[in-house]
């Protein structure tokens, strides 16, 4: 007999495309000359509020770099990642969904978030993704995330949010219970199925 479906969002950047890794390459790149945060000096989920507080002009340079053609579609798996999507997806009473936000200015971030989903997962997780500015309202029983606080109209939603580890977040203490993925190959699956095993 089928047990419980259990349902799992996954964000996109930072979870599986290495946005952080993504945009420090395109913006050595593209302004050499200017100071720059390394993947270990980042902290806190927004790239463009830090290079602001750096300096004011290089708001609008790093902006620059993750709204230019190509970016999104040019950023490389987060490692394993692709690995346990493909997993993931096979698991009976499992339903697996890209649940990601696209950028304010979507000129590319939209068709390339699709484009890379079938490039490096294939069509039928094209067939799962979900764009939305909100991720509350949106059903489900776990969320991977590498956002610390996810807010929304929804102030209870359904989902537990469960914290990928990203540069931005490492040093973040979370209070029980709420729980950290540190990598894909960090045990996924026991979080999978403890929550399993406490859906009706």
């Amino acid at each position: 007999m089928a047990g419980p479906v259990l349902r799992v969002l996954v964000d996109m950047d930072g979870v599986l495309a290495d946005f952080e890794g993504g945009v420090l390459r395109g913006f050595l790149a593209s302004f050499p000359g200017e100071p720059h945060l390394s993947l270990a000096q980042r902290r806190g989920f927004s790239v463009l509020e830090q290079y602001r507080a750096l300096r004011e002009d290089l708001a609008v340079k790093i902006a620059s770099v993750y709204e230019s053609q190509g970016f999104f579609l040019g950023l490389d798996p987060i490692p394993g990642a692709i690995e346990a999507m493909q997993e993931m997806i096979q698991m009976p009473n499992t339903e697996v969904f890209l649940c990601t936000t696209p950028l304010r200015k979507y000129d590319y971030c939209v068709q390339e978030k699709y484009q890379w989903v079938e490039k490096h997962l294939g069509p039928k997780f094209v067939e799962r993704l979900i764009l939305t500015r909100d991720k509350t309202i949106v059903s489900a029983d776990l969320l991977f995330d590498d956002k610390d606080t996810i807010r929304g109209v929804e102030p209870n939603p359904s989902w537990e949010h469960i914290l990928f580890s990203c540069c931005h977040n490492k040093h973040l203490k979370l209070e029980p219970p709420r729980k950290r993925l540190e990598s894909w190959t960090d045990d996924w699956r026991a979080i999978l199925e403890s929550k399993r095993s406490k859906v009706k």
